[in-house]
């Protein structure tokens, strides 16, 4: 290996490293601010069960089990979004914009209101309204070939027919939409262990199962026909790797509701700053993801206090414009 390869290499395990800093920097932050701040004197007697009883109430049952919900949420979205992007080589694509997210919140919405005594079944249930809507998206574009236009036109269009069907969900079932409301937008109130414990298994995973696979997404980079000329079985990877992402998606959606833009925003960041190699891509957008919604949470909870703005909206007002500003470059 040459010596310029070897800086490059250096260069990027120093900008993981400072993708880490930052998240944990915005875990500390969620850990002290809140309704009730916490000094960080505090916060470390809280942990170790020296500090007062109320602050070892909020941290232990109230900010942890939100703040790891929150990383694991933010990480699993962005490299879905990463996931996507490359194997449809669309810089647009992301499981909200798609549809992933609206086929598992479709289905996750049906168990929430017409089966509530099934609420385990919400996130396996919410990974095959996603891969469903995923392998429709894919029929609907499908043309001698993937182009990325048709598969935004197609995620578009899947997209809003799901959301009919969730619209329709809430109205036959108006007496209990209060709680799916919520959950449509997208937030992380009231997220405790149950919820951690519930994501952790698909969260690692689905991201193991991602980070194993960077050398056949960094082939799909090359094009189809180089990356078949290399021995790589291009549509199985891209059904493998779409149900990767849509299992990432799908038990994010399934905890913290229909949160948007964040496979959008965090892996075109990471892409920016530390380059295509899915071998460095990946983790620096679980990293970027964790510390997003870690700190957007938190501004959520700061901004309008005591009020609480779900932190989907805050979300949906950065993503837009991002957007908006991508669509424009490849116009």
């Amino acid at each position: 290996m040459d010596r310029a390869s070897l800086q490059r290499g250096s260069g990027r395990f120093r900008l993981l490293l400072l993708f880490l800093v930052l998240m944990m920097s915005a875990f500390g932050v969620s850990l002290m601010k809140g309704t009730v701040s916490i000094r960080p004197d505090e916060m470390i007697a809280a942990a170790t069960g020296t500090g007062s009883g109320l602050h070892e109430q909020i941290f232990w049952n109230i900010r942890l089990p939100r703040t790891i919900t929150g990383a694991l949420v933010g990480a699993n979205l962005a490299v879905s979004g990463a996931i996507l992007q490359g194997i449809m080589r669309n810089p647009l694509a992301d499981p909200h914009i798609i549809g992933i997210s609206s086929g598992a919140g479709l289905v996750g919405v049906l168990v929430m209101l017409a089966f509530p005594a099934y609420s385990w079944l919400i996130t396996p249930a919410a990974f095959l309204g996603a891969m469903g809507a995923a392998i429709l998206i894919y029929i609907l574009a499908w043309k001698q070939g993937i182009q990325p236009v048709r598969i935004i036109l197609a995620g578009v269009a899947v997209s809003a027919f799901l959301s009919a069907g969730i619209s329709a969900l809430m109205i036959l079932y108006s007496e209990r939409v209060h709680g799916a409301l919520v959950w449509l937008v997208g937030g992380l109130s009231a997220r405790s262990w149950p919820e951690v414990s519930m994501l952790v298994p698909y969260t690692a995973i689905g991201l193991i199962l991602a980070f194993l696979a960077s050398r056949p997404l960094n082939l799909l980079l090359l094009g189809d026909d180089l990356a078949r000329g290399l021995g790589l079985r291009v549509e199985l990877t891209r059904l493998m790797m779409t149900a990767v992402a849509a299992l990432l998606a799908a038990s994010a959606v399934s905890v913290a509701g229909l949160l948007g833009f964040v496979g959008l925003i965090v892996p075109h960041a990471a892409r920016l700053l530390i380059g295509s190699d899915y071998r460095f891509l990946l983790p620096a957008s679980a990293l970027l993801g964790a510390a997003l919604i870690t700190g957007s949470d938190t501004a959520a909870r700061l901004l309008f206090a005591p009020a609480e703005l779900p932190v989907g909206i805050l979300m949906a007002a950065l993503g837009a414009p991002f957007f908006l500003f991508l669509l424009r470059r490849m116009t």
